[in-house]
Protein backbone atom coordinates (compact mmCIF):
# COMPACT_ATOMS: atom_id res chain seq x y z
CA UNK A 1 0.00 0.00 0.00
CA UNK A 2 1.37 3.44 -0.90
CA UNK A 3 1.72 6.06 1.82
CA UNK A 4 -1.22 8.27 0.82
CA UNK A 5 -3.56 5.29 0.80
CA UNK A 6 -2.22 4.18 4.19
CA UNK A 7 -2.69 7.67 5.64
CA UNK A 8 -6.25 7.76 4.33
CA UNK A 9 -6.95 4.37 5.89
CA UNK A 10 -5.66 5.53 9.25
CA UNK A 11 -7.62 8.78 8.99
CA UNK A 12 -10.75 6.83 8.08
CA UNK A 13 -10.21 4.63 11.14
CA UNK A 14 -10.02 7.75 13.34
CA UNK A 15 -13.18 9.10 11.68
CA UNK A 16 -15.08 5.92 12.54
CA UNK A 17 -13.95 6.04 16.16
CA UNK A 18 -14.72 9.77 16.33
CA UNK A 19 -18.36 9.07 15.48
CA UNK A 20 -18.62 6.91 18.59
CA UNK A 21 -17.62 9.85 20.79
CA UNK A 22 -19.69 12.59 19.16
CA UNK A 23 -22.64 13.82 21.24
CA UNK A 24 -26.13 12.85 20.11
CA UNK A 25 -27.92 15.88 18.68
CA UNK A 26 -30.81 15.90 21.14
CA UNK A 27 -31.94 17.86 24.18
CA UNK A 28 -32.31 21.57 24.86
CA UNK A 29 -28.63 22.11 24.07
CA UNK A 30 -28.72 20.19 20.76
CA UNK A 31 -27.64 23.25 18.74
CA UNK A 32 -24.21 23.23 20.32
CA UNK A 33 -23.98 19.49 19.64
CA UNK A 34 -24.82 20.15 16.00
CA UNK A 35 -22.14 22.85 15.83
CA UNK A 36 -19.54 20.56 17.45
CA UNK A 37 -20.31 17.69 15.11
CA UNK A 38 -20.42 19.94 12.03
CA UNK A 39 -16.76 20.87 12.47
CA UNK A 40 -15.67 17.42 13.64
CA UNK A 41 -17.16 15.92 10.48
CA UNK A 42 -15.58 18.51 8.20
CA UNK A 43 -12.71 16.12 7.52
CA UNK A 44 -9.04 16.97 7.49
CA UNK A 45 -5.89 14.91 7.71
CA UNK A 46 -6.46 13.81 11.34
CA UNK A 47 -2.71 14.28 11.71
CA UNK A 48 -2.59 14.65 15.50
CA UNK A 49 -4.70 11.60 16.39
CA UNK A 50 -2.85 9.51 13.82
CA UNK A 51 0.50 10.63 15.26
CA UNK A 52 -0.65 9.68 18.76
CA UNK A 53 -1.74 6.28 17.49
CA UNK A 54 1.54 5.69 15.65
CA UNK A 55 3.66 6.80 18.59
CA UNK A 56 1.72 4.40 20.82
CA UNK A 57 2.32 1.49 18.48
CA UNK A 58 5.94 2.44 17.77
CA UNK A 59 6.66 2.35 21.52
CA UNK A 60 5.10 -1.08 22.00
CA UNK A 61 1.39 -0.45 22.47
CA UNK A 62 -0.66 -3.41 21.25
CA UNK A 63 -4.31 -2.58 22.02
CA UNK A 64 -6.64 0.38 21.47
CA UNK A 65 -6.03 2.21 24.74
CA UNK A 66 -4.90 5.22 22.70
CA UNK A 67 -8.31 5.81 21.08
CA UNK A 68 -9.92 8.12 23.68
CA UNK A 69 -6.77 10.26 23.69
CA UNK A 70 -6.60 10.42 19.89
CA UNK A 71 -10.25 11.48 19.84
CA UNK A 72 -9.65 14.08 22.55
CA UNK A 73 -6.71 15.64 20.76
CA UNK A 74 -8.72 15.95 17.54
CA UNK A 75 -11.50 17.66 19.50
CA UNK A 76 -8.99 20.14 20.90
CA UNK A 77 -7.57 20.78 17.44
CA UNK A 78 -11.07 21.30 16.04
CA UNK A 79 -11.97 23.74 18.80
CA UNK A 80 -8.86 25.76 17.97
CA UNK A 81 -9.85 25.92 14.29
CA UNK A 82 -13.39 27.08 15.13
CA UNK A 83 -12.04 29.89 17.29
CA UNK A 84 -9.25 30.79 14.84
CA UNK A 85 -11.84 31.30 12.10
CA UNK A 86 -13.93 33.76 14.13
CA UNK A 87 -14.14 37.39 12.96
CA UNK A 88 -12.18 38.54 16.02
CA UNK A 89 -9.17 36.42 15.03
CA UNK A 90 -8.64 35.30 11.40
CA UNK A 91 -12.13 36.10 10.09
CA UNK A 92 -12.23 33.16 7.65
CA UNK A 93 -15.31 32.06 5.72
CA UNK A 94 -13.99 28.69 4.51
CA UNK A 95 -12.48 25.72 6.31
CA UNK A 96 -11.78 22.32 4.71
CA UNK A 97 -13.89 23.34 1.73
CA UNK A 98 -16.95 24.13 3.85
CA UNK A 99 -18.41 27.26 5.39
CA UNK A 100 -16.73 28.00 8.71
CA UNK A 101 -18.64 27.21 11.88
CA UNK A 102 -19.67 30.77 12.70
CA UNK A 103 -21.02 31.25 9.18
CA UNK A 104 -23.43 28.37 9.79
CA UNK A 105 -24.24 28.66 13.50
CA UNK A 106 -23.39 32.27 14.35
CA UNK A 107 -20.53 33.62 16.45
CA UNK A 108 -22.05 32.93 19.88
CA UNK A 109 -22.75 29.27 19.18
CA UNK A 110 -19.33 28.81 17.56
CA UNK A 111 -17.62 30.14 20.66
CA UNK A 112 -19.68 27.75 22.77
CA UNK A 113 -19.00 24.84 20.39
CA UNK A 114 -15.26 25.43 20.74
CA UNK A 115 -15.58 25.65 24.52
CA UNK A 116 -17.63 22.46 24.53
CA UNK A 117 -15.10 20.52 22.44
CA UNK A 118 -12.25 21.58 24.71
CA UNK A 119 -13.99 20.67 27.96
CA UNK A 120 -15.42 17.43 26.53
CA UNK A 121 -11.95 16.33 25.44
CA UNK A 122 -10.77 16.38 29.06
CA UNK A 123 -13.89 14.58 30.21
CA UNK A 124 -13.03 11.81 27.74
CA UNK A 125 -9.36 11.55 28.72
CA UNK A 126 -9.87 11.67 32.46
CA UNK A 127 -12.84 9.31 32.29
CA UNK A 128 -10.68 6.78 30.47
CA UNK A 129 -7.76 7.25 32.88
CA UNK A 130 -9.95 6.53 35.92
CA UNK A 131 -10.97 3.10 34.63
CA UNK A 132 -7.71 2.23 32.87
CA UNK A 133 -5.46 -0.69 33.76
CA UNK A 134 -2.64 1.88 33.91
CA UNK A 135 -4.27 5.06 35.27
CA UNK A 136 -0.97 6.92 35.70
CA UNK A 137 -0.20 6.49 32.01
CA UNK A 138 -3.53 8.06 31.13
CA UNK A 139 -3.03 10.90 33.60
CA UNK A 140 0.46 11.60 32.27
CA UNK A 141 -0.83 11.61 28.69
CA UNK A 142 -3.68 13.93 29.68
CA UNK A 143 -1.19 16.26 31.34
CA UNK A 144 0.98 16.40 28.22
CA UNK A 145 -2.02 17.23 26.05
CA UNK A 146 -3.16 19.85 28.57
CA UNK A 147 0.25 21.54 28.43
CA UNK A 148 0.31 21.42 24.64
CA UNK A 149 -3.08 23.13 24.44
CA UNK A 150 -2.59 25.58 27.30
CA UNK A 151 -1.07 28.91 28.22
CA UNK A 152 2.47 27.62 27.71
CA UNK A 153 1.50 25.91 24.45
CA UNK A 154 -1.09 26.56 21.76
CA UNK A 155 -2.76 29.47 23.55
CA UNK A 156 0.61 31.18 24.05
CA UNK A 157 1.30 30.94 20.33
CA UNK A 158 -2.14 32.23 19.40
CA UNK A 159 -1.84 35.20 21.76
CA UNK A 160 1.49 36.32 20.31
CA UNK A 161 0.25 35.63 16.78
CA UNK A 162 -2.77 37.91 17.28
CA UNK A 163 -0.73 40.62 18.97
CA UNK A 164 1.90 40.55 16.22
CA UNK A 165 -0.49 41.31 13.34
CA UNK A 166 0.69 44.35 11.45
CA UNK A 167 4.18 44.11 12.98
CA UNK A 168 7.47 43.08 11.39
CA UNK A 169 8.75 40.54 13.91
CA UNK A 170 12.10 38.75 14.02
CA UNK A 171 12.74 35.04 13.63
CA UNK A 172 12.94 34.42 17.39
CA UNK A 173 9.41 35.69 17.94
CA UNK A 174 8.12 33.92 14.83
CA UNK A 175 9.64 30.64 16.04
CA UNK A 176 7.92 31.16 19.39
CA UNK A 177 4.58 31.48 17.57
CA UNK A 178 5.16 28.43 15.39
CA UNK A 179 6.54 26.31 18.21
CA UNK A 180 3.63 27.04 20.51
CA UNK A 181 0.72 27.51 18.13
CA UNK A 182 1.43 24.43 16.03
CA UNK A 183 4.34 22.28 17.19
CA UNK A 184 3.39 21.91 20.87
CA UNK A 185 0.20 19.96 20.07
CA UNK A 186 2.10 17.73 17.65
CA UNK A 187 4.77 17.11 20.29
CA UNK A 188 1.98 16.36 22.78
CA UNK A 189 0.49 13.83 20.35
CA UNK A 190 3.78 11.98 20.11
CA UNK A 191 4.56 12.14 23.84
CA UNK A 192 1.06 11.11 24.89
CA UNK A 193 1.12 8.07 22.63
CA UNK A 194 4.53 7.03 23.94
CA UNK A 195 3.47 7.53 27.56
CA UNK A 196 0.34 5.43 27.09
CA UNK A 197 2.59 2.63 25.83
CA UNK A 198 4.94 2.95 28.80
CA UNK A 199 7.90 4.03 26.64
CA UNK A 200 11.45 4.17 27.98
CA UNK A 201 13.07 7.59 28.43
CA UNK A 202 15.24 7.41 25.28
CA UNK A 203 12.26 6.54 23.08
CA UNK A 204 10.14 9.26 24.68
CA UNK A 205 12.90 11.77 23.95
CA UNK A 206 13.18 10.59 20.34
CA UNK A 207 9.49 10.93 19.55
CA UNK A 208 9.43 14.32 21.32
CA UNK A 209 12.15 15.75 19.08
CA UNK A 210 10.56 14.13 16.03
CA UNK A 211 7.28 15.86 16.89
CA UNK A 212 8.98 19.21 17.41
CA UNK A 213 10.78 19.10 14.06
CA UNK A 214 7.81 18.00 11.97
CA UNK A 215 5.56 20.47 13.84
CA UNK A 216 7.77 23.41 12.92
CA UNK A 217 8.17 22.16 9.36
CA UNK A 218 4.42 21.68 9.04
CA UNK A 219 3.76 25.31 9.98
CA UNK A 220 6.46 26.64 7.66
CA UNK A 221 4.92 24.69 4.78
CA UNK A 222 1.52 26.10 5.82
CA UNK A 223 3.02 29.60 5.55
CA UNK A 224 4.36 28.80 2.09
CA UNK A 225 1.08 27.30 0.88
CA UNK A 226 -0.77 30.42 2.03
CA UNK A 227 1.29 32.25 -0.59
CA UNK A 228 1.62 29.75 -3.44
CA UNK A 229 -1.09 27.15 -2.70
CA UNK A 230 -4.27 26.49 -4.66
CA UNK A 231 -7.40 27.59 -2.81
CA UNK A 232 -9.51 24.75 -4.20
CA UNK A 233 -6.92 22.14 -3.19
CA UNK A 234 -6.37 23.67 0.25
CA UNK A 235 -10.08 24.02 0.95
CA UNK A 236 -9.57 27.43 2.54
CA UNK A 237 -8.88 31.01 1.55
CA UNK A 238 -5.33 31.67 0.33
CA UNK A 239 -3.52 34.89 1.22
CA UNK A 240 -5.06 35.41 4.64
CA UNK A 241 -1.61 35.87 6.23
CA UNK A 242 -0.91 38.79 3.93
CA UNK A 243 -4.39 40.25 4.43
CA UNK A 244 -3.99 40.02 8.22
CA UNK A 245 -0.45 41.47 7.97
CA UNK A 246 1.13 38.48 9.67
CA UNK A 247 4.86 37.83 9.70
CA UNK A 248 5.65 34.40 8.25
CA UNK A 249 8.72 32.51 7.08
CA UNK A 250 8.14 33.49 3.43
CA UNK A 251 7.72 37.12 4.49
CA UNK A 252 11.02 37.07 6.40
CA UNK A 253 13.16 34.66 4.37
CA UNK A 254 11.41 34.29 1.02
CA UNK A 255 9.95 31.11 -0.48
CA UNK A 256 13.20 29.32 -1.42
CA UNK A 257 14.91 29.82 1.95
CA UNK A 258 11.71 28.78 3.75
CA UNK A 259 11.66 25.50 1.81
CA UNK A 260 15.32 24.96 2.72
CA UNK A 261 14.63 25.45 6.44
CA UNK A 262 11.61 23.12 6.33
CA UNK A 263 13.57 20.39 4.55
CA UNK A 264 16.35 20.57 7.14
CA UNK A 265 13.80 20.16 9.95
CA UNK A 266 12.33 17.11 8.22
CA UNK A 267 15.78 15.58 7.86
CA UNK A 268 16.42 16.11 11.58
CA UNK A 269 13.05 14.53 12.42
CA UNK A 270 13.82 11.40 10.42
CA UNK A 271 17.19 11.02 12.13
CA UNK A 272 15.43 10.70 15.51
CA UNK A 273 13.62 7.61 14.22
CA UNK A 274 16.92 5.70 13.92
CA UNK A 275 16.48 4.44 17.49
CA UNK A 276 13.50 2.36 16.36
CA UNK A 277 13.24 -0.62 14.04
CA UNK A 278 13.12 0.77 10.51
CA UNK A 279 10.07 -1.27 9.57
CA UNK A 280 8.16 -0.09 12.65
CA UNK A 281 9.02 3.57 12.00
CA UNK A 282 8.47 3.50 8.22
CA UNK A 283 5.08 5.19 8.38
CA UNK A 284 6.41 8.12 10.44
CA UNK A 285 9.41 8.42 8.12
CA UNK A 286 7.10 8.57 5.11
CA UNK A 287 4.86 11.03 6.95
CA UNK A 288 7.84 13.35 7.30
CA UNK A 289 8.29 13.32 3.52
CA UNK A 290 4.57 13.88 3.04
CA UNK A 291 4.66 17.01 5.21
CA UNK A 292 7.33 18.61 3.07
CA UNK A 293 5.70 17.57 -0.22
CA UNK A 294 2.03 18.18 0.60
CA UNK A 295 -0.21 20.52 -1.39
CA UNK A 296 -2.88 20.99 1.30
Amino acid sequence: MDFISELKEKSKYIDLKLEEYMPKETGYQKTVFEAMNYSLRAGGKRLRPVLLMESYRLCGGKDEAFIPFSIAIEMIHTYSLIHDDLPAIDNDDLRRGKATNHKVFGEAMSILAGDALLSHSFEIMLGESIVSKYPNRGLNASYEISKGAGIYGMIAGQVVDVESEGEHIDREKLDFIHMNKTAKMIIASMRAGAMLAGAEADKLDAVSVYGERIGLAFQIVDDILDVVGDEKTLGKHVGSDIENEKSTYPAIFGIDKSWEIARKLISQAKEKLDIFDSEDSLFLSNLSDYIINREY
